[in-house]
């Protein structure tokens, strides 16, 4: 990893009408409209969904680091994430995020390090630490 300070960048560009294009500096795109609850078709990522996804991806990936670092032998994660947002004060915003994960690992003999690594991913994700939202994790441990 390199040392911190690190700094992403994306830019946004849009016409009167039609949906946002988002862009990285690596020329990778996404198109960017509102949802159907802010009268938006809904067929193209929200702002709001790629914050949420941020938090699952985000807490998959810390996951993935962190039982690699403890060696812990599993076979698939399956995380989704959940915001609500709300109007408080005048401003909307999210005011929950629920992550829900389930993990599938090979040996129940591993339970008990498979919850206390999620956990671990839990309070290192620095996507859902950025967020001033209430933040809950449910996590269901089976083996496959």
């Amino acid at each position: 990893m390199k040392a911190f300070p690190h700094t992403y960048t994306a830019a946004a560009s849009a016409d009167p009408i039609g949906n946002v294009m988002s862009s990285l500096e690596n020329g990778c795109t996404v198109e960017v409209a509102p949802p159907a609850a802010f009268d938006g078709l809904g067929d193209v990522w929200s702002p709001e969904e790629l914050l949420v996804a941020a938090v699952a991806n985000c807490f998959v990936l810390s996951f993935r680091s962190i039982a690699r670092a403890y060696d812990l032998n599993w076979v698939h994660v399956e995380c989704s994430s959940a915001g609500q947002l709300e109007k408080v004060e005048r401003q909307v915003k999210f005011t929950r995020v629920h992550t829900s994960v389930k993990l599938t690992i090979a040996s129940l003999e591993d339970s008990e390090k498979a919850k206390r690594i999620l956990e671990k991913a839990e309070d290192t994700c620095f996507i859902t630490n950025s967020l001033s939202a209430e933040v809950q994790l449910s996590c269901e441990i089976v083996t496959g």
